[in-house]
């Protein structure tokens, strides 16, 4: 099988492979030669379409003719442009059949539990500033405790740069270091940390908190709010000026409103109260230490599959992204919601085209409408400011086949499965009912795992098809590769291969299932993601407004 027609009412086929020009290609009925050079995982016309006439891909609407297309052209930017199909509000939940999970029924994970009864996959310390202001003392926080509580690992690369360093001491030119061989070492093994029962102390430095909208201020609070009260947190150290924007009044109410019944560890330091810098780290290191004692106290325990809460993300797509992660992803979210767990899909301009089929799933007409009317308020923002999400895709989206916005998110949103939308959420709400949430966010990658993190996904799922190596500072993200090729180049990056879906070595079924594996070993602790492996460790809150 060389060609793809994803789903019966499409009007192209997918290239799995490279075709030439004047290739004949027979599809059930039809007979008909290429008029282009197909490369692997862009689109052939199935039939011609006139000017203005729609296609189909995923069977929904993706793209318009902006020329007249001919059966057997390679769809690209030039001949297409972005459409979908007019949104409707409607349900039809009830109908959903959820897939079999009596295989996992009694299995369970090992998790920290909290005092409010949540369960978290990891346990972490943060060290967070309120603004900008504060960032250079949470990095001489950092430089000042990581080494000596033994979190600190000393990479290959500081060896290499000893090495070259060495060398240009022994006179050599600029030339005989480029020439220099390096041999390839292992990365040292960090010492082992005093509080061996904490997975990390975790610094989220920010260009926030100040200088902007009043209501992005508001909204940093709230996700920082989401952050301490996450579950893979045991407590945090905060760090205030003073006089910003993002006031410590305002994050307590945030807290408040995620979690009336807060009880963790929380020590807060305002520098303009305090008064020196010495003091304030002096106390901050001091409270932090006795914050980790108490953490340290921590154990895992068995916890029911139903605790998890799994974020849904997608960067650096392909044009297989669609065909083999993004369902695979979609198929294990189905199995997690029907053994009582929560998924959050996010990346709103990734959704679009697939309104009216992620309408339709809503629970009730009110998260229906709320639905739509975030998609829609978010697109007339985009407008206002000159962009729109036709725009969406990246250059390297487009030289793999994704040329329309609508032919991305068609297979971005398969990472939602089929399962009804329990909830609708706005950035940076905290998710409340189980099953599958739809979350505000942009497409960006980092700034949608910030925000899903920060409504208290306790993993991720993330595919990618050109390799990134995203992840997140206290939830684990498990990176799906959507083609061996990338997979085997970029192994330090890639946790799982589902690639094997392409060649048809293996169903999306049996992908999915490996994933809701993978992610029961991830969550106890012991399988740690490529990401964490690396220290990837990415953090940006999502300014929506101007800076005054």
């Amino acid at each position: 099988m060389s060609f793809l027609h994803v789903h019966p009412d499409d009007d192209m086929l997918v290239a799995l492979e490279t075709h030439p020009r004047g290739e004949r290609v027979s599809h059930h009925d039809l007979t008909f030669e290429l008029l282009d050079e197909i490369p692997a995982k862009h689109k052939v016309c199935l039939r011609d379409v006139p000017t203005g006439g729609l296609l189909k891909m995923y069977g929904i609407v993706v793209a318009r003719a902006n020329q007249p297309l001919r059966q057997g052209q390679l769809l690209t930017i030039d001949n297409v442009d972005h459409a979908t199909a007019e949104r409707e509000e409607g349900t039809s939940a009830a109908a959903w059949k959820a897939p079999d999970v009596s295989k996992w029924a009694d299995r369970t994970f090992m998790g920290y539990r909290r005092h409010d009864g949540r369960v978290g996959t990891r346990n972490h310390w943060l060290v967070i500033p309120m603004v900008f202001c504060e960032n250079r003392n949470v990095n001489v926080l950092r430089e000042a405790m990581l080494e000596e509580l033994g979190f600190a690992t000393h990479s290959r690369y500081q060896k290499i740069t000893r090495t070259l360093v060495e060398r240009y001491r022994q006179g050599a030119s600029a030339a005989a270091i480029l020439e220099t061989a390096i041999v390839a070492e292992e990365v040292d093994r960090p010492a082992t940390p005093i509080f061996e029962r904490v997975d990390g102390i975790k610094f989220l430095a920010h260009d926030e908190g100040c200088g902007g909208a009043l209501q992005d201020s508001i909204n940093l609070c709230g996700l920082l709010a989401g952050y301490i009260n996450h579950p893979n947190v045991a407590g945090a150290t905060v760090l205030s000026l003073g006089c910003q924007k993002a006031q410590l009044t305002t994050l307590q109410d945030e807290l408040h409103r995620r979690n009336p019944d807060f009880k963790k560890p929380l020590y807060i330091f305002e520098q303009q109260r305090v008064g020196s810098e010495e003091t304030l780290l002096t106390e901050a290191i001091r409270h932090t230490l006795a914050g980790l004692v108490d953490a340290n106290q921590a154990e895992r325990e068995p916890a029911p599959l139903s605790e998890l809460v799994v974020g849904l993300e997608c960067g650096g797509s392909d044009g297989f992204s669609g065909i083999s992660a993004n369902p695979a992803i979609g198929h294990c979210s189905d199995l997690l919601v029907a053994l009582g767990g929560s998924v959050i899909l996010s990346e709103f301009p990734e959704l679009a085209g697939c309104e009216n089929d992620l309408a339709s799933r809503c629970a009730t007409p009110e998260v229906s409408k709320r639905f739509l009317d975030l998609m829609s308020s978010y697109e007339e923002r985009c407008r206002l400011d000159g962009l729109g999400f036709e725009g969406n895709p990246s250059p390297g989206n487009i030289r793999d086949g994704l040329i329309t916005d609508a032919i991305k998110s068609a297979g971005a949103a398969k990472k939602g499965g089929t399962s009804p939308v329990t909830d609708v959420l706005d950035y940076p709400e905290w998710v409340t009912k189980r099953g599958l949430n739809l979350l505000r966010t942009p497409g960006n990658d980092v700034e949608s795992t910030t925000a899903m993190a920060g409504a208290g996904a306790t993993a991720m799922f993330f595919s990618t098809g050109l390799g990134t190596p995203t992840g997140n500072p206290i939830s684990p993200v498990i990176k799906v590769s959507t083609n061996t090729e990338m997979a085997e180049k970029m192994a330090d990056i890639i946790d799982v291969d589902a690639g094997g879906v392409i060649p048809g070595d293996h169903r999306v079924e049996e992908i999915g299932e490996r994933l809701l594996d993978q992610l029961i070993l991830s969550a106890s602790g012991a399988a740690p993601t490529k990401a964490e492996i690396l220290g990837q460790d990415d953090f940006i809150p999502w300014r929506q407004r101007l800076t005054m």
